[in-house]
């Protein structure tokens, strides 16, 4: 089963929503370039408010591995995504802190061997590069190198990802995860209805596609 984690997360109003559709897991963007940039304090108010079995994810950029561990600790938060030049030393003692997500932007020259470095990290997400923005890009790409990827990692497929997409994107990629902000948007930073409620159903049909195909192969 793919499952599905919704970012960019900025208020109760849209945890809840996604909470309530079926997301497996939420992300709380802790990057100040980003425009989805939540504080501490902020996301704590709607995090304590979750109920359980929700994956409450942190995402940072470049931050000092035990700054991510303290505020990890004190929001008792499940993950840690990285989204900078963290290197593998950083992922392996982040690790035992919390499951680590290390994104990689996909370039031209992205050869996906290069994920064996980062064998610590409990998933590997694979994303449009753009070098400001680190993620939340909002742009499709070759979802083909994610399934070979799958060789070296688990992965969890962003960048592009709308309700009209998703299906063929996991049918091409057959990853781990999806991992979807800008798609969801009525507006930069607030999630729409309609759009989460389209994206979950279709998540649903992808899987329920998967299952059929895994069971003609028994």
């Amino acid at each position: 089963m793919v499952r599905v984690k919704i970012c960019g997360i900025t208020s109760w109003e849209d945890a809840k929503l996604a909470v309530d559709e079926g997301a497996s897991a939420l992300g709380f963007n802790f990057y100040p370039p980003s425009p989805r940039v939540i504080t501490p304090y902020v996301a704590w108010d709607i995090l304590r408010r979750l109920p359980p079995y929700v994956d409450r994810i942190g995402v940072y950029v470049d931050w000092q591995p035990k700054v991510i561990a303290a505020l990890t600790r004190a929001l008792r938060l499940t993950g840690i995504q990285l989204h900078g030049n963290e290197s593998p030393s950083d992922v392996k003692e982040l690790c035992v802190k919390a499951p680590v997500v290390k994104a990689f932007p996909v370039k031209r020259d992205f050869e996906p061997e290069r994920l064996r470095k980062f064998s610590r990290a409990s998933a590997i997400l694979l994303e449009r590069f753009d070098p400001v923005l680190r993620g939340g890009v909002g742009k499709p790409w070759d979802w083909g190198l994610a399934r070979e990827a799958g060789r070296y990692a688990r992965i969890v497929l962003a960048g592009g990802l709308t309700p009209e997409n998703v299906a063929e994107a996991i049918d091409v990629s057959q990853p781990y995860a999806v991992d979807v902000a800008t798609g969801l948007e009525i507006e930069v930073g607030k999630k729409d209805p309609g759009l989460v409620r389209a994206f979950m159903r279709a998540v649903e049909q992808a899987n329920s596609k998967l299952a059929v195909q895994g069971a003609s192969l028994q």
